[in-house]
């Protein structure tokens, strides 16, 4: 895929994460902290789950952006696994349900409107970072993964990951207003 048009779609779904997030910002905090059942997360718990990936991927990406000598290339090629990762954080239309990390687990955490200030800042961040990935090799640099650290995947497939990842928890905060409205 081109390296460029990656970037570009990346920018605009992080684009979108932030404008998303600047409306939950208008809710109560009796609608952010409302659930659809006990074991379901509410929108607050949603957006903490992914500022805990932020805190690993964003400092990891930015090291490795900036320690990176390598150019620019016009084609970015997948990796294997790291293709895998990132199409199975594409949200489905009936969403498959997926076993959460227990660190990342944010089940009835006590958190409050700052953790949507965080994301935004998170995602501002993730702009920053797309936009330095632009000038080196979205296949040379590599990016350890949470689960473990010996496991390096290409750049642009950690940055596809981590949208992906975030774009799937919106869709969940999404039918979480849904299902809000109907009561």
């Amino acid at each position: 895929m081109n390296s460029e048009k990656l970037i570009q779609s990346l920018t605009e779904s992080t684009r979108q994460s932030i404008n998303q997030a600047e409306k939950l910002k208008q809710l109560d905090k009796k609608a952010l902290t409302w659930r659809i059942n006990q074991e379901s997360w509410n929108i607050l718990e949603c957006l903490e789950h992914l500022n805990l990936y932020g805190d690993f991927y964003l400092p990891e990406i930015e090291s490795k952006i900036k320690k990176s000598k390598t150019k620019h290339e016009d084609e970015f090629k997948s990796g294997l696994l790291g293709n895998y990762f990132a199409k199975s954080m594409l949200p489905k239309e009936k969403l498959n349900k997926m076993k959460t990390f227990k660190d990342k687990n944010t089940l009835n955490a006590k958190l409050d409107i700052g953790v949507i200030d965080r994301f935004i800042d998170q995602q501002i961040k993730l702009l920053d970072l797309l936009n330095l990935a632009g000038n080196i090799s979205l296949n040379k640099v590599k990016i350890s993964i949470s689960i473990s650290k010996l496991i390096k995947l290409k750049l642009g497939d950690p940055f596809r990951f981590y949208v992906n990842h975030i774009i799937r928890h919106l869709r969940q905060i999404d039918r979480i207003q849904n299902e809000m409205k109907s009561f």
